[in-house]
């Protein structure tokens, strides 16, 4: 017998069933060597006897403080070797408040939540450029440029698409090469976009875009902010600019803070459980 019913929805489900396949095998390809490295890293400098313990370290030093495991071992790594004989990792390090958002209109977001604050970072961008669609970056430590973290109202191909950009091609790109915002008035004419980059974007139903850098007090680009609008765009007024230049200062500052503090804060209780298990085992909880 045939089957006569249509297969477009139960085909376009499927479709998106695969494409979060996709997406969470290459956040996974992309965690994996950060990972290994610093488990390697974790196991000699503890003395632990598998390489199942220092994976355990990680995950339960990134649950407590809220950090992802990518961005804990990026830090392991990245950080200088703690005093075999400290009890601490960071003897020396000076503590500073949490920085104020005044963007934060609810003033619910948790202390130290960046997935909060990078939420609140699109919805202010959206709400002062009037856009419906948009993303938020921040900076790649490992490989460079730019990865997606947050958005909405744009497609699973752009999302894919942009899942992470270097720094050529784009307006954000050009955004973070210059720490300075950048307008896109029409997609389809300006220069800056390579030829695939700007038919994903039009594909996505974006006519113009504005990218905001997120900096720190030094002008250190760690992030950014863009919409994307359905129409073509004539400009920005300064007020406009300035309140989006206030959001990617405090931003940036609050990104650098974090580093410097929640995620130091990990470093230390990692280095705790650490010293508290040298040369034995220790299992995920």
């Amino acid at each position: 017998m045939n089957d006569s019913r249509p297969h477009g929805h139960g085909d376009a489900a499927e479709l998106e069933r695969l494409r979060e396949q996709v997406r969470h095998l290459r956040a996974r390809l992309t965690a994996h060597p950060l990972i290994s490295e610093a488990q390697g890293m974790l196991r000699e400098r503890y003395a632990l006897r598998d390489a199942e313990s220092a994976f355990a370290l990680l995950q339960r030093a990134s649950q407590q403080y809220n950090v992802k495991l990518r961005a804990l071992a990026g830090a392991v790594i990245s950080a200088p070797r703690p005093d075999a004989r400290g009890s601490l990792w960071f003897p020396r390090r000076a503590r500073r408040s949490e920085p104020r958002l005044t963007f934060d209109r609810t003033g619910r977001i948790e202390r130290g939540n960046r997935g909060a604050v990078l939420s609140a970072v699109l919805s202010q961008m959206l709400a002062v450029v009037d856009a419906g669609m948009g993303n938020v970056q921040t900076a790649d430590r490992t490989r460079g440029g730019l990865l997606m973290e947050k958005h909405t109202g744009l497609t699973a191909d752009f999302v894919d698409f942009f899942h992470h950009v270097g720094d050529r091609g784009t307006s954000c790109a050009l955004a973070a090469r210059n720490a300075a915002q950048v307008t896109v008035q029409d997609v389809e004419s300006d220069p800056v976009f390579t030829e695939p980059a700007r038919e994903a974007i039009l594909r996505a139903g974006s006519r113009a875009c504005h990218s905001v850098p997120l900096t720190t007090s030094s002008g250190v680009c760690v992030g950014m902010v863009s919409a994307h609008l359905d129409r073509r765009l004539t400009g920005l007024t300064s007020a406009q600019t300035r309140a989006l230049e206030a959001v990617g200062n405090e931003a940036g500052q609050w990104l650098a803070w974090y580093d410097r503090t929640v995620v130091v804060d990990a470093l230390e209780y990692l280095h705790g459980l650490g010293r508290a298990h040298t040369g034995g085992r220790f299992r995920r909880s």
